[in-house]
């Protein structure tokens, strides 16, 4: 049950940064900042992709991917439908593999040593979420602050399809 959870919680939130990098009117704004924020959000949706690909694709799923964690941050100029073909590609792997995970999974160590401490499955996952959720937090008042537009209005239910929401 906590697996289908956490599942469902990353596609909802992997699919606001969807909504997030649809929102920006033109692709050469998704590469843009403003004095005092370093990444852009075409930058931030590259470093999830490449987060979540690494430790829940590779880390907990076995799916062959190398990561190239400074290029998240230093490539430029990936069009929206890219970054957006990349990141359903991401929530369908991330789904897929946490939606399967076992209780006993989820309650053993979490494969690296990636904090500086030892974590269960499920710690991490959750830390995931939240790292996930913080950049997603940044890439909106980023879109804000360049285009002057407000909040977006996510579709009412992020879900799969297929998921178990109570």
């Amino acid at each position: 049950m906590v697996a289908q959870e956490l599942a469902t919680l990353l596609w909802r939130d992997i699919n606001k940064v969807i909504e997030q990098v649809r929102a920006f009117p033109e692709d050469r704004l998704l590469w843009e900042t403003r004095p005092g924020v370093s990444n852009s959000a075409g930058n931030l949706a590259l470093h999830l992709i490449g987060n979540l690909s690494e430790y829940i694709g590779r880390q907990i799923g076995c799916v062959a991917f190398t990561r190239q964690r400074p290029k998240e941050f230093s490539d430029k100029g990936v069009s929206a439908t890219e970054l957006i073909t990349r990141l359903e590609q991401v929530a369908e792997l991330t789904h897929r593999i946490v939606a399967g995970l076992t209780e006993t999974t989820l309650s053993a160590k979490y494969p690296e040593l990636v904090l500086g401490y030892e974590m269960t499955t499920v710690h991490f996952l959750i830390h995931l979420l939240g790292h996930l959720n913080y950049h997603l937090g940044q890439m909106d008042y980023l879109r804000r602050m360049l285009t002057g537009d407000g909040a977006i209005q996510y579709p009412k239910r992020l879900i799969p399809s297929n998921a178990a929401v109570l």
